[in-house]
């Protein structure tokens, strides 16, 4: 195969890519990560329905006996409850743009005053209600940042869940304070060994624990009634009476609570903060200028995190439909387009063919190319054009042609050019109206001419796409291969040749008019993916381009992997630079239109877009493996897989194939999909940076020697 050095430019290194793309995955797996921590790795029962196990013998005595406001620093532990007549009135797991209104609503229209325990991710989330909190008098105190377990977890997370959670108050509201409610916690005769350590850091911390001397049990929905009958002092003794306005349904709350203020009023009762119904000092002080500016940071950061992840499964959630599109579009056109397979386009086609033969250091597999090529059951005269090679292509087939006296066969010797050059002077030189082109490495079938050139029995036709199968595949990456350009490439020429919006004619295997290629002045050099900007150029020209399955030749593909990146990098940034160069097409008229807003259209979505989404795929999958369901997440990759061998199997029965290596297609999930997005990425990159890429030689191995059966 030649290489057109005619265009080559100095390469520009591009590292800088790789590193934006570490630093955006490594943001995005940070969000995730944050928004994971923050919303799925506690769960979210409220407090009362989980309780903690164990042993209580290092509680002492009098915090068991005593009040629910504790004081469990060192020296003796204290604890305290509200005066005789007294209701401190708390509100646990809010605030909640639902219900939180609702219920401070009902506290102004009683003129009743309450102390809200906040969880810091719904402050975050709502930071007016917050504010509102404040600012109606209301008492605000920490209830921890993720609504964690503070009995069960690791001492640096209880750290990490208080300093959170006092971080977001102050950005939010501007305080801070002092007091704090474990979750799942209850009244003091609950304490467990473990609560009692937890309770011990919370004090070093600076903070003191409420916890409750009547709950209502509205967590449990067992109706209003109920909710208000729990409710109830049975003395006068002073209470800590626990509610939720977040967590859940809270119209039985709402309601109980509309009831319970007037009647409890009535017997006498009356209503205050946690601080002013036990006699402590205002727990709540102004925030330092340096918390409140951390607070809305963290608050900035999740609120990001989440608008991330929303964009992120939106995003998912339309790759996965245009995806299930694409396969069901796939198959059914290809299901049509099987059914033409006895359409004749004219009267047979019986000329003679010109076959353009390309090479630039070929001599592995020229031999076996051109023995494939002189054995056509159709009339041809083959025409290799060694483009500057330095490692005798030229010798060995003109030694070919005078041993074995091969007829039809001319040589024709240029200085290196490129490849583009290299087909307009074999086109030059041809004798013939229709050209076929053939890579170096292609071995033909003996029908393959004869069927390739039989569409251009109608005149409209401007080219021929064969079908290119790999010929070697033995090993994981050339089974690999195999699988992608049975299911990948041949199933999307089926759906471009009914949809009239063929992008590429491969080089492997090709059919040309010579007039449509006149008409447009030949091949162009501007790119790297020669055939698909001729192609390109050729719809836009008003001509047809069709796909001829029995056409088969067979390819030579990449050994490794290494070979294989240099490839199909070449291919994707060619493929992005014939694609601008051709951006026109999307609003012009006739033919050319149906391929720029059909094809072009293909192929950023599927060629260009989703590859470029595929990364954050991986990275919400791992997310999903850990925060979310697994089982869930792995029966979308399996569903996946799944339609993949649906697809592999209905394109491998189209193509007269053994179904065998599709069992490797489950695998290709995890090297070769990740190889082709980073391919894709790297193209992109590239191409916004401006930088010339050059051509990249491919390793030629021999391994094709004659006409081979499918296995």
């Amino acid at each position: 195969m030649s290489r057109p050095v005619a265009r080559r430019a100095k390469q520009v290194p591009l590292r800088t890519h790789w590193f934006v793309l570490t630093m955006l995955l490594v943001c995005l797996s940070t969000m995730l990560l944050l928004n994971g921590y923050t919303h799925h790795m506690f769960g979210a029962e409220p407090d009362g329905a989980v309780k903690a196990a164990g042993g209580s013998s290092t509680v002492p005595r009098s915090i068991v006996t005593g009040g629910p406001v504790i004081d469990a620093g060192p020296g003796v532990p204290r604890s305290v409850s509200p005066h005789a007549r007294t209701i401190a009135l708390t509100f646990d797991d809010g605030p909640d743009p639902v219900w939180t209104p609702k219920i401070l609503d009902l506290l102004r229209a009683q003129k009743v005053h309450a102390t809200f325990f906040v969880v810091g991710t719904a402050v975050a989330a709502h930071p007016e209600l917050a504010r509102r909190i404040v600012a109606e008098g209301h008492q605000i105190a920490v209830h921890t940042f993720t609504h964690a377990n503070l009995s069960t977890t690791a001492g640096w997370r209880r750290s990490l869940e208080l300093r959170q959670s006092q971080l977001i108050l102050a950005g939010a509201t501007g305080v801070t304070t002092t007091l704090l409610r474990p979750p799942y916690s209850s009244e003091p005769r609950a304490l467990s060994d473990r609560d009692w350590a937890a309770l011990q850091q919370i004090r070093q911390a600076g903070y003191l624990a409420v916890l409750t001397s009547q709950d209502s049990e509205d967590w449990r929905r067992p109706g209003t009634d109920q909710v208000i009958a729990n409710s109830m002092p049975r003395s006068t003794a002073g209470q800590v009476l626990l509610m939720h306005d977040a967590g859940g349904d809270r119209s039985e709350t709402v309601e109980a609570l509309s009831k319970l203020l007037p009647r409890l009023k009535a017997r006498g009762f009356r209503f205050a903060t946690v601080s002013d119904a036990v006699g402590l000092p205002d727990p709540t002080h102004q925030a330092g200028l340096l918390d409140r500016g951390r607070g809305l940071a963290v608050i900035w950061v999740m609120r990001i995190s989440d608008a991330v992840l929303s964009l992120i499964t939106w995003l998912l959630y339309a790759a996965g439909a245009l995806s299930v599109l694409r396969a069901i579009t796939t198959v059914i056109a290809a299901r049509r387009h099987s059914r033409m397979r006895g359409w004749t386009w004219g009267p047979p086609v019986t000329e003679p063919v010109s076959v353009i033969v390309p090479a630039y250091n070929e001599s592995a597999g020229i031999e076996a190319a051109i023995r494939s090529l002189v054995a056509s059951d159709h009339p041809v005269e083959v025409i290799v054009v060694d483009d500057g090679s330095t490692d005798g292509t030229a010798d060995v087939v003109e030694a070919l042609v005078r041993n074995e006296g091969l007829p039809g066969v001319r040589v024709i010797r240029q200085p290196n050019a490129g490849k583009p050059v290299a087909l307009n002077t074999g086109l030059r030189a041809a004798r013939y109206e229709l050209i076929v082109m053939v890579d170096g490495d292609t071995v033909f079938e003996p029908d393959a001419v004869r069927n390739l050139v039989q569409p251009f029995a109608h005149p409209g036709v401007g080219a021929v796409s064969g079908n290119a199968k790999v010929g070697n595949r033995r090993g994981l990456l050339g089974r690999w291969q195999h699988i992608e350009y049975v299911i990948g490439f041949n199933l999307d020429r089926r759906l471009f040749d009914l949809a009239e919006c063929m992008p590429t004619v491969p080089g492997a295997v090709g059919g040309f008019r010579r007039t449509a290629l006149e008409r447009i002045g030949g091949l162009s050099d501007v790119t790297l993916a020669e055939d698909t900007d001729l192609t390109m150029a050729l719809c836009r020209d008003g001509w047809r381009v069709v796909y001829e399955e029995s056409a088969v030749a067979w390819t030579e593909a990449p050994a490794s992997f290494g070979a294989l990146w240099r490839q199909r990098y070449r291919w994707c940034y060619g493929t992005l630079q014939a694609m601008w160069k051709h951006r026109g097409a999307m609003v012009q008229r006739g033919t050319a239109g149906k391929f720029g807003r059909r094809g072009l259209t293909y192929l950023m979505l599927f060629q260009v877009l989703l590859p470029l989404l595929a990364p954050v795929v991986d990275v919400f999958a791992i997310y999903g493996l850990v925060f979310l369901n697994p089982v869930r997440v792995l029966s979308v990759w399996v569903g996946f897989v799944l339609l993949q061998l649906v697809m592999g199997f209905y394109a491998f029965r189209l193509d007269g194939e053994r179904a065998g290596p599709l069992w490797t297609l489950p695998l290709q999930q995890f090297v070769y999909r990740q190889l082709m997005y980073l391919v894709v990425i790297q193209s992109v990159f590239t191409a916004l940076a401006g930088t010339r890429l050059r051509w990249q030689r491919m390793e030629r191995y021999g391994s094709l020697q004659a006409p081979t059966t499918t296995s």
